[in-house]
């Protein structure tokens, strides 16, 4: 499996293409509420990345994907369609899912979960999810295999009654949107998936939550993953570099503390 390790130049263009994604969803946050319109929330986010960042929404006609971000709401599990006909409400939950291409030509990953309203199993649902990811990420450093952050993951997510979703994962991030390797979010690896992580490599964890079951199916717009039975799903990600001692999240908000990397 070849694994790009990024050259000090590339880091630096990393950390752009991530501090750009992070400045979306910090953009577009106040206007997540009841009553708005996916299709309202994603024209905000392609006009902030063309017009203020001089940079590309990443998904835009990727493989045919009509928009410019992912809205996925409620059972909807990943790549939801944003779309005029259908307002948030209270008691929603919303993962919007960014990625930036920039100028330079590399990309920056997030994704984030909206809770709308008073949802008790939504807001749990998200802020286990959320731990999963911070717990993965806390355990990256170089030496360490995949399968060891997906653990991580797994334990947290069933410890809580949830399950984590096979059918979508993690990826290597750069030049490409999608890269080697893959990341699964459970102990699920192949011998020769499961990499020793090197300083160097860039990808993203971002892993997929659901109240119910782990399966999904995808609906006939070629798009959108739905959980099979219908339970809420959730998800958090962000585009991280292995350093030389620890990790770096390149998507890191301003209303996130990662000092726990630092203990």
């Amino acid at each position: 499996m070849n694994v790009p390790i990024k050259t000090p130049a590339e880091i630096e263009k990393m950390r752009e293409a991530g501090r750009q994604a992070a400045s979306v969803i910090e953009m577009i946050t106040p206007y997540v509420e009841a009553g708005v319109t996916t299709g309202e929330i994603d024209r905000r986010c392609h006009d902030y990345i063309v017009k203020e960042l001089g940079s590309t929404p990443a998904p835009l006609n990727y493989h045919g994907f009509p928009k410019a971000t992912c809205t996925s709401i409620n059972h909807v599990v990943c790549h939801g369609i944003p779309d005029d006909g259908k307002k948030l409400k209270n008691g929603d939950i919303m993962n919007l899912d960014i990625t930036v291409k920039t100028a330079d030509g590399y990309h920056g990953d997030s994704s984030v979960m909206f809770v709308l309203g008073d949802t008790i199993q939504g807001e749990r649902l998200s802020r286990v999810t959320q731990e999963c990811l911070y717990k993965s990420i806390a355990s990256t450093k170089p030496g360490v295999r995949l399968s060891e952050l997906a653990r991580e993951i797994q334990r947290h997510a069933e410890a809580h009654g949830y399950s984590v979703v096979r059918d979508f994962c993690g990826h290597g991030i750069g030049a490409d949107f999608h890269e080697e390797p893959q990341f699964l979010h459970y102990d699920g690896y192949a011998a020769d998936a499961d990499i020793t992580l090197k300083a160097g490599m860039c990808f993203t964890i971002e892993p997929m939550i659901n109240v119910g079951g782990y399966k999904t199916k995808v609906l006939r717009d070629g798009w959108t993953a739905v959980t099979k039975d219908r339970s809420l799903s959730a998800q958090w990600e962000h585009t991280l570099l292995v350093t030389d001692d620890g990790v770096e999240v390149l998507t890191a908000r301003s209303d996130e503390d990662f000092s726990f990397l630092n203990a």
